[in-house]
Parts: C-alpha cells; structure tokens; sequence
C-alpha cells in the first residue's frame, strides 16, 4: 500500500481531531503521522502509527541546531534521515506554518508535498509575521511560503473556497490550490435526542475563546435575546485567553452562561442532541486571522441544528441563508440576535422536514467521502512526481 507521511510539529492539540480524523479515515493509503513532540494531554493516538522526529528532545543542543536549520531555511539531517526511513510517497503537512519550517528537509529527500491551508497561516496579514509579532523564527514565514509554493512538487489543499481566494490573493498561483473539505464523522454526527420543537430554549457556542470566535459578541447577543425568551440558555463549549474576560463581561450583563470550558467530541455531540441552534459570530481579528471552515459547523449541520454564523468558510458555502441558518455581516449585534430569536421563536425550522433540510448531503460532510477526494488528491500527486515507482528508502 502506498504511504503518506502526514506531519504537524506538536502531535495533537485537543482542538485538533479533525487531524486525527482524517488520518484514520484513509484506506487507499497508509498514513504515517510524524512530529517533533507528542502534546501533553493532548488527543489520544493509540492505534495510529505515530513516528517522533529527533530535534526538540531535552538535549539544548539539538534544540538549537533543528530552530537553527528552521531560520535559515536549510535541511537538518536528522529530521531527513527519519523521514526518508518511513519510506513513504509524499508528505502531507497541516498548516502553511509548520510545511516553510519542514520543507527543505522534505526537499532535501526529494519528496512532493501537499500543504492543506486551514485558515490563520493564510489569513493573517503579511506585515504582522514580518513585524515578529509572531515570533523570530516566522518574520521571514510570507517570504518562504511563497517561495516554496513555486516549487514544481509542492502543492496545496484549501478546506474552503474562501481560503483558497485568500490563498490566491497572497500570491498562491490558483493552479496549485484544490478545495477539500475536511468532513466529518457522519456515523457519529447525527440528529438525535428530542425533536427540536420540544427541546429547551438553548443555543450553543463551540469554539477557542479567542478574538476570531467573538465569544463576547455571543455573550451580548445572549443579553438581548433574554429580553424576549426569558428563559434561553447558553452553553460555551472551548478554552482560550478570551474565557476570563466572557466570564466577567457575562456577570456583568447578568446573563447566566454555562461555560463547560474544553470538551471532547462525545461532549460537543452530547450537547447538540440538547440544542435548538448553533451558534459562531466570527470576525476578522486586528491581525487578519479569520475562520477557514469550522469543523463544529459541520457537526451541528450534521445533526440537523440550524446554524446561525458569520464564518468565512460557512457563508455560501455550506450554509444557505433561511434554509439551515442564516448568516450575517461580522460584528453585527442586531443581526445575530435577530437571527437567533428567529429561529428559537418560529416552527418553521423545527419539523422533520425541515432537519432535512437542514443537513448537507454526506457528499459535503463526510469523512468517507472527503478521505475518498484526498486520496486522489494523494494519488496523483504522487503519479505527477514520479513517487509510485521510485524507491525513497534508499539514500539519495
């Protein structure tokens, strides 16, 4: 069976299934996941074959050397040397971010490489990584993504339609970039518990407390629809900077949030089978960091919640405005609640029909069926740069 080396450097925050995921649900290929480091407490990657490359072990030296080789853009030795023994077809890299960083080791074997742009490694300004805001190591990041997107065996995946304009925008040639959506487990994700029509008064939030989510635009939005419907509830599902602030702004407006702080999937699916709407007022944060297509959205589409949102990568692309949600100009507080009230306060969403309605084919949401697209991906990008028949294990 071919192999993909699918890489990200910190092996695998707990915001990251859609990942993990992905990995699993590939049959054509075996996938190889490869880092530097596993994340303490992070997900859970038993039964996957997870290999740890030397360079960020507790040797300062080494440490050193691999950030040395990563600054000055060359190959470290050491990271070739593990990659050439998984003996894989090509290199699958999550994040622009981390695929600059990796990418003349991965040259140096003269492996091709996808490169899947999630959302703030395209979406945030170029002068904000230049400026160091983003660390040493990234103020060159705009310079060498560019540069290594003219590499003939470099390609790359976009998980909406608004990422990829964004990606050509930056300078990404658009013959480079195909549009995939993650998907999700639609097994896993469907409509259950109560009819809609019968559940309580409940919107959910799912997402990072950070600027790009809006949790305290949310939380606002909660004050006024508790005007009109007394008795709604709001649950927050996510950790982030931003959640001490969405506490005390919440005490302040009197708004009685739940927040359950980070949750597994089982949890973030518990809590949709309770919910009558879904809810992510996104916006463009100071540094341009903005949503890609977020992977909650899909889960609450799966199980048939109506949507309400200002993302991006939802907007026209997976949410039909007045068929299963609606969405809204970012920041814009009457809309949200509006929007919200419209959908707690009318049947019209809420019959059989209308869950329907509201769920995408599997087509779009299907982890089966977008593990199916990214393996023809894999494939022919492997044909187009010769890796069926070239035996990668030997040394160049």
């Amino acid at each position: 069976m071919k192999k993909v080396i699918v890489f990200r450097s910190d092996l695998l925050h707990r915001s990251e299934t859609f990942i993990k995921e992905q990995v699993i649900a590939l049959t054509k290929w075996a996938p190889v996941l490869v880092g530097y480091r596993e994340v303490e407490n992070g997900l859970d990657l038993t039964g996957i074959d997870v290999r740890i490359l030397p360079g960020l072990g507790t040797r300062k030296w080494k440490r050193l050397r691999l950030r040395l080789c990563q600054l000055l853009g060359i190959a470290h030795a050491p990271t070739v040397r593990a990659l050439r023994a998984v003996g894989a077809n090509l290199v699958h890299v999550h994040f622009g971010t981390d695929a600059v960083n990796v990418w003349p080791s991965v040259r140096r074997l003269g492996l091709p490489m996808l490169v899947t742009l999630h959302g703030y490694d395209i979406n945030i300004y170029r002068r904000w990584w230049e400026t160091g805001q983003g660390g040493l190591l990234m103020c060159t990041y705009p310079r060498r993504l560019l540069r290594m997107a003219k590499a003939s065996d470099v390609s790359f995946i976009a998980v909406s339609k608004a990422i990829a304009r964004r990606a050509i925008q930056y300078g990404i040639p658009e013959e480079k970039i195909t549009v995939t959506y993650i998907g999700i487990d639609t097994k896993r994700f469907k409509p259950g518990g109560l009819p809609l029509k019968k559940r309580r008064m409940r919107m959910l939030f799912v997402g990072r407390m950070v600027e790009k989510k809006a949790p305290l635009l949310m939380i606002h939005a909660y004050a006024e629809i508790r005007k009109a419907i007394p008795v709604a509830e709001l649950v927050m599902i996510g950790d982030g900077p931003l959640l001490d602030n969405a506490k005390q702004l919440a005490d302040e407006l009197a708004a009685p949030v739940q927040f359950l702080g980070s949750c597994n999937s089982d949890e973030v699916l518990s809590q949709l089978h309770e919910t009558r709407v879904f809810c992510l007022p996104s916006v463009t944060a100071a540094n341009g960091d903005a949503e890609g297509l977020p992977i909650s959205i899909m889960e609450a589409l799966a199980c048939g919640i109506p949507v309400v949102t200002s993302a991006r990568g939802a907007v026209g692309e997976v949410i039909t405005n007045g068929e299963n949600g609606f969405t809204f100009p970012e920041g814009m507080l009457s809309e949200l609640t509006r929007s919200i009230l419209e959908i707690l306060t009318k049947d019209w969403l809420f019959s059989c029909k209308s869950i329907q309605a509201v769920q995408p084919s599997d087509d779009v949401l299907s982890i089966s069926a977008t593990s199916k697209t990214l393996s023809n991906i894999y494939d022919v990008t492997a044909l187009i740069n010769g890796r069926f028949e070239r035996d990668i294990s030997s040394p160049k």
